[in-house]
Formats: structure tokens, sequence, C-alpha cells
């Protein structure tokens, strides 16, 4: 296939089909984009086995974990053991300009790196889900993002209460996600511990507004303090597109600005100008914490929303039968 453009090597095809159905954008847009912001989303991605959302012409997207045989030479990669699908995954590390071009070559429009390096966590992160739209919650009655931004304010306060500090972020969604460096030498139990029992003092800052239910059926129309993110989940990388109407950009905001902004502000064509030369997201990213030991200590004590999710789903689905 001849190439429409070369850049740092890498053969770009096919600029100017569209990138998706609702996109409003170009994959020459997309190129040009991750490009543009090659230097600020590198540093975020390096090191860190990443999977990616990719969407071919007339197909659905699709999340790719391994990395493809056909795949250059001067890929890097690891292989590592994946929880959600039992098995070894040989992933790729988006460490350079050309491996980012070479995705972006290949339709990858969502970035998103594991949270660890190597098997050390670096953050704790919590994932802020504003309720879905229902007959109970139409969309007239709230702005489901300010609804995630008045959570990601509790989520500050009890990090303030226990001494630490994080970083936000829109989601490029509708949802927000905060992020604390913690220390290197951080267990991932003790993370994923930490990171339950924040989310556990946010929802008791303000039960009304927040929970931690894992089953959608019991948030009853409140935002969702999500702590399962510790572990092998992902999420998608700061200056990552997102697969959504106009391509939004999961975009850096300083907490003075949180509840000024919407997540339309920044998309795959405003990103770089909004950006210009800074990097909000290092600018604005805390120095790594140690897990204060009651935080810890409170969220062992918590159970794992998944493993009772399931054994709570297994209950009702009994007592279904049994009626």
């Amino acid at each position: 296939m001849a190439a429409d453009e070369t850049r740092d090597g890498v053969a770009l095809t096919n600029l100017d089909q569209p990138l998706f159905d609702g996109a409003e954008a170009t994959k020459r847009d997309l190129v040009d984009y991750l490009d543009a912001v090659s230097d600020r989303i590198l540093p975020v991605l390096r090191g860190r086995a990443l999977s990616v959302i990719r969407v071919r012409p007339g197909q659905p997207p699709f999340m790719q974990k391994n990395l493809p045989k056909y795949a250059p030479d001067w890929v890097r990669s690891v292989t590592m053991w994946a929880d959600s699908s039992r098995r070894q995954v040989t992933y790729a590390l988006c460490d350079d300009r050309r491996t980012l071009l070479w995705f972006a070559n290949q339709r990858a429009v969502e970035f998103h790196p594991a949270l660890f390096v190597g098997d050390h966590p670096t953050h704790l992160i919590l994932d802020l889900d504003p309720p879905e739209n229902s007959p109970e919650n139409p969309p007239e009655h709230h702005d489901s993002f300010s609804l995630a931004v008045r959570g990601a304010f509790l989520v500050r306060q009890a990090l303030a209460d226990a001494g630490l500090a994080g970083a936000v972020k829109t989601s490029g969604a509708k949802g927000v996600h905060v992020f604390v460096p913690v220390a290197e030498g951080t267990a991932p139990d003790d993370l994923a511990a930490a990171t339950r029992a924040l989310a556990a003092r946010a929802e008791r800052l303000d039960p009304a507004l927040a929970t931690t239910a894992f089953i959608k059926e019991d948030r009853e129309g409140k935002v969702f303090l999500d702590s399962t993110r510790a572990g092998g989940a992902t999420v998608a990388a700061a200056y990552s597109p997102r697969i959504r109407p106009g391509v939004p950009v999961s975009f850096p905001v300083a907490w003075a600005d949180l509840d000024r902004v919407s997540p339309r502000d920044f998309t795959l064509r405003t990103a770089p100008g909004l950006l210009g030369r800074a990097d909000p997201w290092a600018e604005h990213m805390p120095a790594p914490q140690r897990l204060p030991a009651d935080l810890v200590e409170e969220g062992h004590t918590i159970p794992i929303a998944r493993v009772q999710a399931m054994h709570e789903g297994k209950r009702r689905a009994r007592a279904r039968r049994a009626e």
C-alpha cells in the first residue's frame, strides 16, 4: 500500500479517511494530534504495558492488548500475566515518537497504559462516573459532568483529610479521574486497600451525592466512586483521545478550574492550541506520597468490590429463582 506520507520512518496511509462515524475528523487529524502532543503523552505511556482501542472502517471499536505479529521489530514489548484473561499477554511499550506514529497509523485512538511500571504501582486512582440517564434520572434533571466534578471535590477533601494530594483530569467521556502518585515500594494490596478506604471516606462526606456501590442498580442516581482501578485495570491516559462524537481528549485541569470546564472543551482539534507548549499533567502532579497507615488499615477491612458484587449477584439470582 502506497504511503500518503512518511514521518520518523513510519509510512502513513489512508490519511484522508474518516476516523469513525461521528468523529468529524480524519485519520490525518488523529496522526497530527498525537504527533503534536507526543512529548506530553509519551511520558505517561513510557515503560508501561499498553492496551489500545482501535477502530477500523466499517467495524466496531475493539481493544487490542497483544502486540500484533506484524508489528515492526523496533516496537518494544513486555510479556505479563493478565488476570482478566488468565493468560500471558505480550503488550507493546510505547516509548518513542516512532511507535506512537505507528499506533496512530493502526488507527489506535485510545491509549490505556498499565498503572504499573514493571511490577511497581505508581498511582492510586479513583474513577468518578456520573449516573446514567434513566426514567428516574432524566438528562434534563442534571448535567452529569457537573455531578462527577462535585464527586471529585469530595475525593479531594478526603485526600486532604488524609494528608494526601492528587491531580485531576477529564476522562474524555463524561467522568473525572483523580490520580495520586504513590511512593516506590507501595505494596499492590495496600494500594488497593487505600483506594477502597479513600472512596469510602469520600462517600461518607456526602452520601446523598456519591456511592461506592459496584452494582449499578444499587447506585440510586449517584456518582459512582470507582475504587477498582488498582491492580490490572487501566484508565485512558492523560491526553488520550476517546472514541466519542467529536473525538474528545482526556485533559488535565487545575482543581480551581474543574467546575468551569466541560469535556467538550477538549478535543483532538482544540487540545494542542489550549496546551501550547505546556504539560499541565506533569505540572499539576504532586510528588509521590506514602499512604497513611490508618488509610491502608481501614481499606483492608472493606470487601473487594468486584468479589462482593459477584457473590451478591449470585445471591440475588438464587433469590429470584426461589420466588
